[in-house]
């Protein structure tokens, strides 16, 4: 399998992950977004059937409030108002591969590449607004942590170096 930019030879329309706004920016908006360059997307294929996509992402650059922040991350972030960071905004398996851990090599895909550019882009942490509770738990079983009263998780970049440092 290869995590790669979205492209034109990947089957959009033939995506099902199962929940409908997942499904449908995949289809609709992605290419838009590729374009105007408010984010990357990408995908997970095969390499026996390179067009089927099994998977996707998106990362994009935002922002935090530094209150958000937890305590415990606060000493590695600047101290701004604002803190840059990488935000995964979408993330969807697809309905027929889902319990193989493919959401787990979209992860460290995303973790890899958020480290590779956030000296570049200016990022102290991965971030994600996990879209319900078991979403949620699938972040925090691997390694984010949840912000308090919310279904925003981080993971901070000092943690990330220790995982790509490895």
């Amino acid at each position: 399998m290869k995590v790669e930019p979205l492209g034109p030879h990947h089957d959009r329309e033939g995506f099902s992950c199962g929940i409908d706004s997942l499904d449908r920016y995949l289809r609709r908006q992605a290419g838009q977004d590729i374009r105007r360059r408010s984010a990357g997307v990408f995908v997970l294929a095969a390499h026996a059937n390179p067009g089927v996509i099994l998977g996707y992402y998106t990362l994009s650059q935002a922002n935090i409030a530094q209150g958000d922040i937890p305590a415990s991350a606060r000493k590695h972030v600047p101290r701004y108002p604002l803190v840059g960071a990488t935000l995964i905004g979408q993330l969807a398996v697809s309905e027929a591969r889902q319990g193989e851990r493919l959401g787990a090599v979209l992860i460290a895909d995303a973790v890899e590449r958020a480290w590779l550019t956030a000296a570049t882009a200016g990022s102290s942490m991965l971030i994600v607004d996990a879209i319900n509770d078991r979403a949620a738990a699938f972040y925090e079983g691997n390694g984010f942590v949840r912000l308090a009263d919310s279904q925003r998780l981080i993971l901070p970049m000092h943690i990330i170096q220790g995982l790509v440092e490895r």
